[in-house]
């Protein structure tokens, strides 16, 4: 059976006027730890998060007793020594671990595929959330600290 479509001349009208949706403007770079960079890379580490760490950790950060260690408010994540939180992300861990006096034995799997900038993002935001409050991580930082762990 065929269908035919009819259309009022006003309705041919408006279809043959339509536009294409205007694209945005890109976002001009942001200085470099300026408010709009750090909020940008907390925005991009909350989605690293939730889609890499968020299973284990969990959402409020807290972890997993004995099984995988919270990183809310966790001396080790908000150290001022950055090198080994991203030694974990890019290494992983296989052994068990104490941290805060606790014992965590859940092996971490390498987190190699992310970028310099994902693991910064990330970095930056398990580090000022929750009653995290530390300094951001760089991707200089992430950069620097891959090359000497190759």
């Amino acid at each position: 059976m065929k269908r035919i479509l009819i259309l009022s001349a006003a309705a041919f009208a408006c279809m043959a006027f339509q536009t294409a949706p205007k694209k945005p403007l890109p976002a001009k770079p942001a200085a470099v730890g300026s408010a709009n960079s750090i909020s940008a890379s907390l925005q991009r580490g909350k989605q690293v998060y939730t889609t890499t760490c968020l299973a284990c950790h969990q959402v409020d950060g807290g972890g997993v007793p004995h099984l995988n260690p919270p990183l809310d408010g966790a001396t080790g994540v908000v150290s001022k020594d950055k090198t080994r939180l991203v030694r974990i992300v890019l290494k992983g861990l296989d052994e068990r671990v104490e941290l805060d006096g606790e014992y965590y034995s859940n092996n971490m799997a390498a987190h190699t595929d992310l970028s310099n900038q994902q693991i910064a993002d990330v970095l930056t935001y398990i580090r000022n959330s929750w009653t995290n409050k530390a300094d951001a991580v760089t991707v200089a930082e992430v950069k620097m600290i891959r090359a000497k762990i190759k």
